[in-house]
């Protein structure tokens, strides 16, 4: 599968990215390098990484190494939550430049609120003097709920051009999602399998009969045709091959409703508004 079949979102300062990825959360630093290696040699041109994942090296060898053009690759990196306070906000994100051996990042984000231990308006921006810098070809948030986005519409200036959140057939977050394009706000899907619970769904396995894919394929369609941007993580190459296959099939709006229908509300990782885990720097 080419990456030409990959489709690009425009973001609201227009920067293009496409809308399927490859995550590299809970890989390990030692084994990153490999795993994007994969990853690109397969088809995938973005790769979502962050600070506290501690393996942005392994992204950028892997980039260099492959020989495609950087301009031909879409990375972007979260800020940690240990360096919220404006001057250490600029400091790692110099570092993260030095660790993907890049001069520009193409999306940076605001990793997590921490809305009850810091000031997330104040680190909001910081983000502006990166992207202002021009080293940051867009910047914007994750696990941002409706009622912090507001406040960064009120005291600041540049509108997040991503909402990166936990998004998945058992929480499906229409409310944040609506909030999202009102405000014409990209929005991504972390855990968009959470983490493997849904597969074995009865409605998403008959679907997937019905297709002829697996599980993962029909959830990730479904991620796909609701418009969110999703990146799914794996260090088998056959399953990120089958990740990657999602663009000669589709969905009946039947399918996408009965998928969305098993909503919950049940969260796989941590509630943004009490979340407050701050790693050591």
């Amino acid at each position: 599968m080419s990456e030409t079949a990959v489709p690009e979102i425009m973001l609201n300062n227009g920067v293009r990215i496409p809308q399927l990825g490859f995550g590299v959360f809970q890989i390990p630093p030692d084994e990153t390098r490999d795993a994007v290696a994969t990853a690109l040699e397969v088809g995938y041109r973005h790769i979502d990484t962050a600070q506290m994942y501690r393996n942005e090296k392994g992204v950028g060898e892997a980039i260099r190494d492959s020989g495609i053009p950087r301009d031909e690759i879409f990375v972007t990196s979260k800020l940690s939550n240990a360096f919220h306070a404006r001057d250490a906000a600029l400091a790692s994100f110099d570092r993260s430049l030095e660790a993907l051996g890049f001069d520009q990042l193409d999306l940076f984000l605001v990793h997590w609120p921490l809305a009850t231990v810091s000031d997330y308006v104040e680190t909001w921006k910081a983000m502006e003097e990166i992207y202002a810098s021009g080293r940051a070809r867009a910047i914007g948030v994750s696990n941002f709920q409706p009622h912090h986005l507001r406040r960064l519409h009120t005291e600041t200036t540049v509108v997040p051009a991503v909402n990166q959140v936990e998004i998945h057939p058992y929480l499906v977050q229409d409310e944040l999602r609506a909030f999202d394009t009102e405000h014409e706000i990209a929005t991504e899907a972390w855990s968009p399998l959470a983490q493997g619970l849904v597969l074995d769904d009865p409605v998403i396995v008959q679907i997937a009969k019905d297709h002829d894919r697996t599980p993962a394929q029909v959830v990730l369609r479904w991620h796909l045709q609701r418009g969110e941007i999703v990146f799914p993580k794996s260090v088998t190459r056959a399953r990120v091959e089958e990740n990657l296959a999602l663009f000669d099939f589709e969905l009946s709006d039947g399918d996408v409703a009965a998928i969305t229908a098993l909503d919950r509300g049940q969260r796989t990782g941590a509630d943004p508004d009490t979340f407050d885990w701050i790693p050591e720097s």
